[in-house]
């Protein structure tokens, strides 16, 4: 994966920030954070019906940026050009049909990106600042979407470890 040889790049400009290992980059579109069992079933139920008749799609990973700014990073993101309005549109949906299943809505606005790490101190990630000026058009390739998958993250000293709890695939019918 090219965005993975490009962490590898800018984990040498910027070693002390917290960098996503190759196997967990991921794009979240709703985070839920910690789920009572009991609370499990409507999860997966909300996330069926949002993904129903909702065909595969085909993103592009085009540039790099931070949030809240490249001047003062908390995130370090590769943007979707191509595919973005369709992600705008599963989030939303993922949104609306949790929303019928009593799971609160994120307020926050959806941004379609991939997270390539996380920064602790932002005066340790102003070395990327040029980094990710120079990179802020390169098209970084394509990855089709053929599925969502609801995930269960635990922290550890080294990192989150991922586990796939179930897919939910992206087939129009």
């Amino acid at each position: 994966m090219v965005l993975a040889q490009e962490v590898d790049r800018l984990r040498s400009v910027a070693p002390a920030v917290g960098w996503i290992r190759a196997e967990n980059l991921h794009m979240t579109l709703k985070f839920l954070g910690h789920i009572p069992s009991e609370t499990l079933a409507r999860v997966e139920a909300g996330l069926a019906e949002a993904v129903a008749d909702q065909g595969p799609l085909t993103v592009a990973f085009v540039g790099l940026g931070a949030f809240p700014s490249a001047e003062r990073p908390r995130v370090i993101w590769a943007g979707v050009a191509e595919g973005s309005d369709a992600l705008v549109t599963l989030q939303s949906r993922v949104e609306a049909a949790l929303a019928e299943k009593e799971i609160p809505r994120e307020e926050r606005p959806f941004h379609p990106h991939l997270t390539l790490a996380r920064v602790r101190e932002p005066r340790q990630a102003r070395p990327l600042l040029s980094a990710l000026m120079a990179r802020e058009k390169v098209l970084f390739g394509h990855q089709a979407v053929s599925a969502i998958h609801l995930m269960s993250s635990d922290l550890h000293p080294q990192g989150a470890r991922y586990t796939p709890l179930k897919a939910f695939p992206l087939a129009a019918h």
